[in-house]
Order: structure tokens, then C-alpha cells, then sequence
């Protein structure tokens, strides 16, 4: 009778016997110092008796030639991911390789245990708008090549839009239309991007004229938009200026829905340029991203990397970006709505 082979035990059986995450079954291995020490030796006991053999964190098992990349996303639902996932594709399938899309929905557990599950799978990863901590990134990126979108990370290639041009951007046009205030609506906290934007709209408007206040975080959705709009009828800002496209459509059509004219009464700016902002009633005014260019440029780099050329750059790769002024941005004007009372009221003068 002929002996089946035996499948190998992977972390996931430990840390199901063991009864904790396969996050702390790499920890205990890999960095053991960062784990309660009965836990740990509970790990130990469970993998020998299981016969696993762990791997050293800088050096993954050796897979062979699967010509499989992993494009990993935040939220595959999102139209912001469309481009960049064509450009990915059309540079994998020239350098004849094909993608393995993965959708961490906005979380960086699911995030890492992915990513962790395709280490033996995959030659290389390319990880956009990841949500996991810099020392994350790291760790995967010592076990397979890795570029990085939307995020700088110093010792890991990365790819990102000109953010700061971007704000810059932004922030000017307003105070061309006379507005002197207006509000961020933000994303995710763990998104890079979120961060740089309202720094960026923040410091150069100080130095402009534009104060920028924040309100949130919120979903990167439109139903985040909408849950943002209750927030801004508060106390009602001459300018709205939105983490992405599709909250800053959520805050439109929430405040249309409650008699507030867009952009006569109130002007609302987005980042991304997705399809749909360039059919919504108004159209939106946003800053438009190279996103199919930076899909294709982080493929053309794991490639790169995994044909064997070295990293030295400290600096992430940085792409051009462009202000589209499109219809929800305005002259700011001397009257607008009180939601609350229902009332036309008259501001100050826009200087």
C-alpha cells in the first residue's frame, strides 16, 4: 500500500490548537520577547507536537516560479481601486505574470492574515492603501519583494500621488473663489494619505488665508458622506473639502437632500477623480490621481525586484496629480441657508 504524503502543518494549525491568532504564532518564533512567556511556551509545545517547523522570518519558504503577484486593496467595492487594478493587470500580463487581487475591507487584521496566507503562494506583492502599521509592512516585505501604494515607507519601495501638490492645489483655488474657511472631512486614521492631505491643507492655508478645521474620521464611502453632512449642519462651512470622491458625494447629496444649494450656498472638493465625479449632478471638483500609472509602475517594480535589482532609494516615488475644477465649486457667496432655522442669512464680505 502506497503511503499518502503528509501535508505539511502551517501556522494556522498551531494557532488553531493553541487557541490564539496566527499573528502571535509568528511573534512567538519570530520575535519571541513580544510574547507573554506562558503563551509562548504553550506555542512551542503545540507546534511540536503538530511537527511544525517554523521558518525564519527573513527567509519564507522557498517557493517556486508561480508567476502569481498580490495586488492587495483596502476595499474592492471602492471605484478608486478600478484604474489602479487595470494598470496592475496590464503590467503582469506583459511581464507574464498574473495578479492575485486580495480585499483587506478596511481592516488591517484581515489585512496581515492575507498577505500572510499568500507568502508561500506568491513572487511578490504590491499592497495599495494598506491599513496595516509601517512594522507590518516590514515584516512581510522581508519575506517577499514588496512595493508599496500610497504610503512612504523608507526602507520598502513605494509609489504615491503628489498629496501635498494635490492640497496645494486645493487650498488656492478656494481662496480664488473668496472663501476664507473650510472644513476637511476625513478618512480612515490608519490611512497615510488622510494624514498628509489635511497637514498639507492645513499648513498652506495658514499661509494663505484658508483655515482649515477637520471633522471625523469617517467610512471612505458615500454613506460616510452622508453621516459626515449631519456633523456639517452644525455650523455650516462656505467649503467642504473631502478625504476621497466618494465621501465628498456623500456630503453633497446629504446636504442637497436638506435644501443646501451645491455649490451657490456651499463648495465640496474630493481627491481621486472616479467616474463618477465626472457625472454626478454637479459634477465634482477633485483632485485627479495617475491611478492606472501608479498600478502599472508598482507591477513594473516587484518585477524588478524580484529579478533581483536592489532598492537604495529612501525616498518614495512620487506622481504627478491635477486640480479637475468641475461644477460643485464656486464663487463663495454672501448668502446662504441655515439649515437649522430655515432662514436665509447674510455672511461677511468675501474677501
Amino acid at each position: 500500500m502506497t503511503e499518502q504524503p503528509r501535508v505539511p502543518v502551517t501556522i494556522y494549525d498551531v494557532a488553531k490548537a493553541a487557541g490564539v491568532a496566527p499573528s502571535t504564532v509568528s511573534r512567538a518564533f519570530a520575535r519571541p520577547g513580544r510574547v507573554n512567556a506562558d503563551t509562548a511556551a504553550r506555542i512551542r509545545q503545540v507546534a511540536h507536537d503538530l511537527g511544525y517547523r517554523a521558518h525564519p522570518v527573513t527567509q519564507a519558504p522557498v517557493t517556486a516560479q508561480t508567476r502569481l503577484l498580490a495586488l492587495m486593496i483596502s476595499d474592492v467595492a471602492n471605484p478608486f481601486y478600478s484604474q489602479l487594478i487595470r494598470g496592475a493587470q496590464l503590467a503582469a500580463t506583459e511581464a507574464g505574470y498574473e495578479i492575485l487581487l486580495a480585499d483587506s475591507r478596511e481592516s488591517s487584521t484581515r489585512e496581515r492574515a492575507a498577505l500572510e496566507r499568500l507568502v508561500p503562494v506568491v513572487e511578490g506583492f504590491v499592497i495599495g492603501s494598506s491599513r496595516m502599521s509601517d512594522s507590518a509592512l516590514r515584516t512581510i516585505a522581508k519575506q517577499r519583494p514588496m512595493v508599496v501604494l500610497n504610503r512612504a515607507l523608507i526602507d520598502v519601495p513605494s509609489v504615491v500621488a503628489d498629496n501635498v501638490s494635490g492640497a496645494h492645489a486645493v487650498v488656492e483655488l478656494l481662496r480664488d473663489l473668496g472663501h476664507d474657511a473650510a472644513t476637511y472631512v476625513a478618512g480612515p486614521e490608519a490611512s497615510w494619505a488622510d494624514g498628509v492631505r489635511f497637514r498639507s491643507l492645513r499648513d498652506h492655508g495658514a499661509h494663505t488665508g484658508l483655515t482649515v478645521s477637520r471633522i471625523g474620521p469617517f467610512l471612505p464611502t458615500f454613506e460616510g458622506g452622508l453621516a459626515a453632512t449631519r456633523t456639517l449642519l452644525e455650523k455650516l462651512p462656505s467649503a467642504v473639502i473631502a478625504y476621497n470622491d466618494l465621501i465628498a458625494l456623500g456630503v453633497m447629496h446629504g446636504l442637497l437632500r436638506e435644501g443646501v444649494a451645491v455649490p451657490e450656498q456651499v463648495s465640496v472638493v474630493g481627491f481621486d477623480d472616479i467616474l463618477i465625479s465626472r457625472i454626478s449632478l454637479p459634477t465634482l471638483t477633485t483632485v485627479a490621481a495617475p491611478m492606472r500609472q501608479l498600478g502599472s509602475t508598482a507591477v513594473k517594480n516587484v518585477v524588478a525586484l524580484i529579478n533581483g535589482a536592489r532598492h537604495r532609494s529612501t525616498e518614495a516615488l512620487v506622481m504627478p496629480v491635477q486640480l479637475k475644477v468641475r461644477g460643485s465649486t464656486a464663487q463663495r457667496s454672501r448668502k446662504r441657508v441655515s439649515p437649522a432655522l430655515g432662514t436665509t442669512i447674510v455672511s461677511g464680505s468675501s474677501s
